[in-house]
Formats: structure tokens, sequence, C-alpha cells
């Protein structure tokens, strides 16, 4: 039988860590990520918003990292506003697999990078649904931020009909598996991956996920991501909630064992909500690295 060497080199992983609690592995091995705060800006706000509000950010808070996706044309207004800051973070909302190319109103990972980002959303349900994003597109679009030096947040999640026929965690499942899939071997380094559960029935409805369906999903993902890539790697995956998150509903959130941040939309759009959230997640966290 033949083995592929990612299989291996998560079974060792994982048996070393398990076996002996993390002793004797080196120190990225060991070092669990801060919390991930992420506003979505999505096709909002203006250059003299953007500039506003990145100029107006308080500190990321402690144990939080703090990430910024505006629209792309708003990139180097907001990298120009947060100037020398390195608390802050800048990612973009979507792009291009391709290098480069006859691809009108597209932009690569290296034209994104160049203008100021490190991070990038990948199968948000509106591109998913919006866009006509397949599964297959999602996986080649992970493949290539990572391998491009974007560090992706890969967006999973069900659709109000999906769930209401118990098919949330077969969605969640295919959704997942193919876009890993897609990553060549050796598996990436875990640090650099996020996944956002985002259901979809809960993103600008009205209708909100509890605490407990919401780390129901998270526990799901970490477990299929420890399956994939070892339990030990899994556990330093950063798995964000994505669902209409206020300031109201943070803290129960927050709270969830599975869940080690949040992606943000419309409550991004305010600069006091966000930075409400970017507490809440601290005093989770303990108020330091977790």
């Amino acid at each position: 039988m033949n083995y592929r060497r990612e299989d291996i080199e998560a079974l060792v992983r994982a048996v070393v860590t398990e076996t002996l609690g993390g002793a004797g592995l080196p120190p990225a091995e060991k070092r669990q990520p801060k919390r991930l705060l992420a506003a979505n800006w999505k096709m909002n706000l203006l250059a003299t918003d953007a500039r506003r509000f990145a100029a107006e950010l308080s500190a990321a808070p402690p144990g939080v990292e703090v990430l910024l996706c505006p629209p792309h044309i708003l990139l180097p207004v907001v990298r120009e506003a947060l100037g020398t800051r390195r608390d802050v973070s800048l990612g973009a909302q979507n792009f291009h697999p391709e290098p480069r190319g006859a691809f009108t109103g597209e932009h690569s990972a290296e034209q994104l990078r160049d203008a100021g980002a490190s991070f990038v959303i990948v199968g948000h349900s509106e591109r998913r649904a919006l866009f006509a994003e397949t599964d297959l597109v999602v996986g080649t679009k992970l493949a290539r931020a990572l391998r491009e030096n974007l560090r992706p947040i890969l967006c999973v999640g069900e659709t109000l009909s999906q769930r209401r026929d118990g098919a949330t965690f077969r969605v969640l499942r295919t959704q997942l598996d193919v876009a890993l899939a897609a990553l060549p071997a050796p598996a990436p380094e875990p640090a650099l991956l996020c996944v956002a559960y985002e259901p979809v029935w809960a993103i600008g409805t009205g209708l909100n996920a509890t605490a407990a369906q919401a780390q129901e999903a998270a526990a799901f993902l970490r477990e299929r991501l420890g399956e994939r890539f070892g339990h030990a790697a899994a556990r330093r995956v950063r798995i964000l909630y994505g669902g209409s998150v206020t300031p109201e509903n943070a803290a129960a959130l927050a709270a969830c064992p599975d869940v080690d941040g949040f992606l943000v939309g419309t409550a991004s759009l305010s600069r006091e909500k966000f930075e409400a959230l970017g507490r809440t997640l601290s005093a989770a966290a303990g108020g330091g690295d977790r």
C-alpha cells in the first residue's frame, strides 16, 4: 500500500504531540496563534471613510490580531493611513488564481501583495452564490494563495434549506475536503490557514446562529482538519465564525472552545462596534496569547 508523504508527516506529528503533550517539538509546533478579528467591508466605504477608519482605529487588544479587508481599490489608501503600524494587517476579499493575463477587472495575488495585502478571503458565500464559484474553483484559489504567500481565509457554510434538510455537515465536509484536496504536498504550515464558518442563512437575514450551533460546526471542521493534517496541527488552524457577528452575541460566540475569532461584515463598518468585538475576543483569550 502506498502512503502519501503528507499523511505520514501528519500522523507522526499527531502521535508525538499527543504522546508527549508537545514536549520536544519545535516552538512553532507548540504556539497557539492569536485570535483573529477580520473585517470584510465588502463593497462599502469611500476613500475618505476608509482613511478615517484606519487612522482612528485603536491598537489591537492583547491576544488579538486585527485584519482589515477593504475593497481592492482602497488597499493603498488604508495602507497609507495605517502608516508604520504593525498591529493591523490588510487583506483582499477575492483574487484571480492566474498570475497574469487577459482577465478584465480581476487582480492577481502578486498585485494584491503589492497593494499591501497579506491575507485573502477565499470562497466567501457571496462569491459562491453570486459569481458561481464552485468548490473546485475555491480549491484552486486556496492553493494559489498559499503558493503566492497570501494567508487564506477559507469560507465554508450551509444555506437555510441545507440546514433544514439536515445536510449541514455534509456540505461542510464537501466544501472543506474539495478545497484541501487541491493543496500540494507537503502540508502547509497550519498557522497560515484560517477556516471561516459562515452559515449562509445567518448573513444579513436577521437570523443568528446560536453559540451551540457555531461550536458544533467549528468542532466538526476541527475534526476534519485533524484527519487531514493531524490533530496537533489542526489545533493551530484558526477557525473563525462569520455569521452576523455583533457586540451583542460576540461574548457567547467567543467563549466557544473551537472559535478562534470572527469574520465580520456589517458590524465592521462601524469602528466602535469593530473595536468592541476586539475587546470581547481579547477577554475570551484571557487578554493574551492563547
